[in-house]
């Protein structure tokens, strides 16, 4: 996901160069939109695997 976030920003930023600004801003929005959604999902999975591991510790004792 965070490659899609990167390929959307470059493209924005190369669209708001070319004088694309509507479209160059929308192409960034979705970026950050992105990018957050990443991070989100990020910190579900690390906030998971650390019970799971805890699970599984107690599971080994």
């Amino acid at each position: 996901m965070l490659k899609w976030a990167a390929i959307f920003l470059v493209v924005g930023l190369v669209l708001g160069l070319l004088g694309f600004g509507g479209v160059g801003g929308a192409f960034v929005g979705i970026a950050k939109i992105l990018f957050f959604v990443a991070i989100a999902i990020f910190a579900v999975l690390l906030v998971l695997s650390l019970i799971a591991g805890k699970g599984v510790k107690r599971a080994i004792d």
